[in-house]
């Protein structure tokens, strides 16, 4: 017994407790994080075209090496998803500077914007475009994606996702007629003013809640008529008192006539 209780009180037990605490530890958290939703990896022919394109299309303002100049960001570490998001939804590249880049018409196919993202993604570790399990919509539940984008989205692009005015003259989308894939990268990257959010504070599966519940939202439609842009009161009000003083007033002036 007391050299099984000298062993305890060894310095090197206490140790090989906390090496083995930390071994559990890792070994539980590399089991149970979140897998990111990944799509294929890319071949270094794919690498070498859109380093190519790269530099005759974007390297003007993000460096060379794609590390910024003062006319553009870095974009080490944004990762495939980012430049997917970017270039797909026609922000990028953009015709001048501007407070916010605008969604427009894309300039350049999926397959040349596949092989850029697969030359930044080659520089630097950074979110991978989603796999289309989970961007398509279909699995996700709708009630747990209606909490979430209550909850961390309708404060910009308010409950109906129809955007809304921020500060500084930038905006939130509208996110009407808006392509899944695009809104799932959004969420993991973090486009301009938006927040990000990952695989460890929000998993692949709820992305796909949130893309369900917009999808069903729209699917849907306005149960009571006309959406007014889906902005409330605001909408609402101007009309009733545009509509309201407007028959107010012919109303006096009816009365008027008829008295006179």
């Amino acid at each position: 017994m007391n050299a099984l209780a000298s062993r305890r009180r060894h310095p090197a037990a206490i140790a090989l407790l906390l090496l083995l605490g930390l071994f559990v530890t890792g070994g539980a958290y590399a089991a149970l994080a979140p897998k990111p939703a990944v799509a294929a990896e890319a071949s270094s022919d794919q690498i070498q075209q859109g380093k190519q394109l790269f530099l005759q299309n974007c390297a003007t303002c993000h460096g060379i090496g794609a590390l910024g100049t003062d006319e553009g960001p870095s974009l080490a570490g944004v990762g495939a998803a980012a430049v997917d998001f970017q270039m797909g939804t026609g922000r990028m590249p953009m015709a001048g500077p501007g407070i916010q880049a605008p969604r427009n018409v894309p300039s350049f196919d999926a397959e040349k914007i596949a092989a850029i993202g697969a030359y930044i993604q080659s520089l630097a570790p950074g979110p991978a475009v989603p796999d289309a399990k989970y961007t398509s919509g279909e699995g996700g539940d709708p009630g747990k994606g209606g909490m979430i984008f209550r909850t961390n989205c309708s404060m910009c692009h308010n409950s109906a996702g129809a955007g809304g005015a921020l500060t500084r003259g930038k905006y939130a989308p509208s996110l009407h007629n808006v392509d899944a894939k695009y809104i799932y990268e959004a969420m993991l990257t973090g486009p301009q003013s938006m927040p990000v959010f990952n695989d460890m504070n929000l998993s692949p599966e709820a992305k796909a809640d949130v893309i369900a519940y917009l999808k069903t939202m729209h699917e849907e439609g306005n149960p009571g008529g006309m959406a007014l842009g889906s902005l409330g009161p605001v909408s609402e009000g101007l009309v009733a008192w545009i509509f309201g003083l407007g028959i107010l007033i012919g109303a006096a002036y009816w009365l008027g006539q008829k008295g006179a």
